[in-house]
């Protein structure tokens, strides 16, 4: 098989030369042959060492002249005007032209006409569109090319040539767009370069211009040094020469002292003595306490706080690289299956980006199917990687997808995950929404009240559908209070008994009977009530959408509220006289 034209071809007994011949190549190598004999032929009749090369042929004088030699030599006039000059020949080895001596003179000027391949007489005169190949006459009557489609010779030549000048064109195009673009990318060098010196030498700058300041700030630093230096030094020797002044005083004094009581003169002794007692006492009171302690300390009260300055200088960076570079759309971010979870009715999503993506990300859309195969719908727009969606529905299917987005537009989105809430929910007491009188206790699962008030507390699940069954095991129970249970929404008030507004939904009970309660309407009374060890059962019926309540296993009265629909939380409250137990 050709590697050039695909045409299979099978060996005959005439074995390589039965394929067919590329004329088109052979005449194209015998050209640039050519070329290359003209350019090394020499002319004949040069004195020059070594000799120009040769411009012409003269056929009939047989002699190859340069163009100075032939304008002297061999001038267009006279008996050399019916002279035919002609190119220096391919094979410059006999002046007279070609290897042969026919000096290259012939059919098509110098060149033989193709015959067929299957037909040596014959020349090519059709082409055979079905083969893609030149035939003959006698190939279109006996040969496989009689019941083929075929065109003149002629014709499919230019048209041929016509439609690859047509594509060269749109490859000089692009040629030229080319080289246009490797004189840009030269001068971008050139800038890019540059820039580099320019920067190098602004950042030098800059850096010269810290150390400077920074040794600006050294020296005044030092001076407070040596200003405190000076100012202890002072101190120190006006308290030496002090304290050797009074020290000569002493000692002369007692000196003196000590050679008064060597006399043993009484009256003249007893004429000085009163004064010279007085002197002593006055030179003992001089030693006031503190005299005797420097007043200074050889320590410099001075610390340098440098930390915040060597942060800064460790953090010293650009703000912002110019960008250069067209910014596309993010790629598609990779959720992190080994992250995602679920927990009760809320699921938590985490992705990340792939590595090694250069496109900058302002945030993230994370969408949300209803559980049910319905539609998407965005549940979180930000720039976290990590989210948490709560407040689902229990014992459901949801899909959930990411994308990224940036100033150029949003990309294409995530694979889809499958996440399955919880089939039965588990929850405590919330501290985070409870009242701040509420008192939880044993893994929020106790709760009491510091409050002779009734204070709420909420659950940490939310039902929007399903049947749901909790219990509440009353651990103290004193001086008759009354603690509501039942259910309500996020935002119920929590500083007064459950059921007072219309955000709950509620039962409360003391140590003889029960009331059902909502928007602080009381109805159906029913007897029996609660003490310490009791058991209270709350049953949310989302699907029937009514709510029923228990105590130590007995209903109390019909479901206490019908047509209950929305999202609902397991709520309490109570004062300090209880402590229930979830």
């Amino acid at each position: 098989t050709c590697p050039q034209c695909h045409r299979s071809a099978s060996l005959d007994q005439r074995g390589l030369r039965g394929f067919q011949r590329n004329r088109l190549l052979e005449a194209i190598v015998q050209r640039y042959q050519q070329g290359r004999a003209a350019a090394a032929a020499k002319c004949q009749l040069c004195d020059r060492s070594p000799p120009e090369p040769a411009a012409v042929l003269c056929e009939q004088c047989e002699v190859l002249y340069c163009s100075a030699c032939q304008l002297r030599c061999h001038p267009a006039r006279g008996p050399f005007a019916k002279h035919r000059l002609a190119p220096p020949p391919a094979h410059p080895g006999a002046p007279g032209g070609g290897a042969d001596g026919s000096g290259g003179k012939g059919a098509g000027g110098g060149r033989k006409l193709p015959t067929c391949a299957e037909h040596d007489l014959e020349n090519y005169s059709m082409y055979c569109v079905s083969c893609r190949s030149p035939v003959c006459y006698q190939c279109l009557e006996e040969g496989k090319h009689s019941k083929h489609d075929v065109k003149a010779l002629g014709a499919m030549w230019k048209q041929h040539k016509a439609q690859l000048s047509q594509a060269l064109n749109g490859v000089s195009d692009k040629a030229k767009e080319a080289k246009e673009f490797l004189v840009q990318l030269k001068n971008l060098l050139q800038q890019i370069q540059e820039n580099g010196l320019d920067y190098e030498a602004c950042l030098v700058a800059q850096c010269d211009a810290l150390v400077d300041a920074l040794t600006r700030q050294k020296a005044k630093l030092l001076t407070k040094v040596t200003k405190e230096r000076e100012h202890k030094l002072k101190v120190v020797w006006d308290q030496i020469n002090h304290c050797t002044l009074k020290l000569r005083q002493s000692t002369g004094l007692m000196e003196y002292c000590l050679e008064v009581i060597k006399e043993n003169d009484p009256s003249g002794f007893l004429q000085i003595s009163d004064a010279l007692i007085k002197r002593v006492q006055v030179s003992q009171e001089q030693w006031v306490k503190g005299a005797l302690e420097p007043k200074v300390s050889a320590e410099f009260d001075l610390t340098l706080d440098s930390e915040p300055l060597l942060q800064s200088i460790h953090q010293l960076d650009f703000i912002q690289m110019k960008c250069r570079v067209p910014v596309s759309v993010p790629p598609v971010p990779l959720l992190q299956l080994e992250k995602c979870c679920t927990r009760n009715n809320s699921v938590t999503l985490a992705w990340r980006m792939p590595p090694l993506s250069h496109n900058p990300v302002e945030g993230y859309i994370l969408e949300l199917d209803d559980g049910d195969g319905g539609q998407f719908r965005e549940v979180y727009v930000g720039k976290e990687t990590l989210c948490t969606i709560d407040g689902l529905h229990f014992n459901s299917t949801y899909n959930a997808r990411v994308k990224a987005f940036n100033s150029s537009g949003v990309g294409p989105y995530s694979k889809t995950v499958i996440l399955q809430t919880s089939d039965v929910a588990w929850f405590t007491f919330d501290p985070s929404s409870a009242h701040r009188d509420i008192v939880l206790s044993n893994d929020n699962q106790t709760a009491t009240c510091n409050s002779y008030d009734d204070r709420v507390v909420l659950g940490t699940a939310a039902f929007s559908k399903g049947v749901h069954y909790w219990e509440l095991h009353v651990d103290r129970y004193d001086n008759h209070p009354d603690p509501a249970f039942g259910i309500a929404r996020i935002n119920v008030v929590k500083d007064m008994m459950l059921g007072k507004d219309d955000k709950a939904w509620a039962m409360y009970v003391d140590n003889n009977r029960s009331w059902f309660m909502h928007c602080n309407s009381h109805t159906n009374r029913t007897e029996g009530g609660v003490s310490k060890g009791a058991t209270v059962g709350v049953l949310l019926d989302l699907n029937k959408h009514n709510l029923t309540f228990y105590i130590n296993g007995q209903q109390q009265g019909p479901p206490a509220f019908e047509n209950i629909e929305g999202v609902f939380m397991p709520a309490l409250s109570l004062n300090r006289n209880v402590q229930v137990n979830l």
